[in-house]
């Protein structure tokens, strides 16, 4: 992680969404401009990087009940992209995710779980069902929200959720070239939104 994003994190951490906002449960949209999914995975010994454009993304949050938050975040297999034309190309073909017949990743939340503080900034964790290659099966994540660094504590306008985990993509079928790659996927999910008027 760079300097910059490490800084630009923790200001955003500092002015955490706080559960004790009086507010209306608020359903968002996405700003697809500044929302990707990031992903890990070692190639030959090398770890490599890759990111998909979030789709859609649907996600309420109710300040004044946290945990009945809801997340729905839709990606499209055929956007992923690595920093290695040969990866992308065996990434979106047949042996892995197969994005010609399972065209659409989805991971929708079931369960929120809040931080030690009671917020969803600082370690709540989501868990939900992630479909990928057609098969779904149960995931958790990590989640963060945050406000902007400086706004005030009520405004909850506009918000970055963080959502990391790990994935086996064996579980989901999409064994091709495990002699070549490790079959555990790192995820980082930035999804930025902006309250629906």
């Amino acid at each position: 992680m760079s300097l910059t994003r490490r800084a630009m994190l923790l200001a955003m951490a500092s002015y955490g969404l706080n559960a004790a906002a009086a507010a209306a449960p608020t359903r968002y949209k996405l700003d697809p401009t500044a929302s990707k999914v990031a992903f890990r995975f070692t190639l030959g010994g090398a770890e490599q990087t890759g990111t998909m454009p979030v789709h859609r993304a649907e996600i309420l949050i109710d300040p004044d009940n946290l945990a009945a938050s809801k997340v729905d975040v839709e990606v499209h297999a055929a956007d992923a992209r690595t920093a290695l034309f040969f990866a992308t190309e065996a990434l979106v073909g047949p042996k892995v995710l197969d994005a010609a017949r399972f065209p659409t990743i989805r991971f929708v939340s079931d369960k929120v779980q809040l931080a030690q503080d009671g917020r969803l900034s600082g370690g709540a964790r989501i868990s939900g069902r992630l479909t990928l290659r057609g098969v779904t099966r149960s995931q958790d994540l990590t989640a963060s929200i945050y406000r902007p660094p400086g706004s005030d504590p009520n405004d909850l306008q506009s918000l970055t959720v963080l959502l990391s985990g790990q994935l086996s993509r064996a579980d989901f079928g999409a064994t091709g070239y495990p002699e070549l790659v490790t079959d555990t996927v790192g995820l980082d999910i930035t999804a930025v939104i902006r309250a629906a008027n």
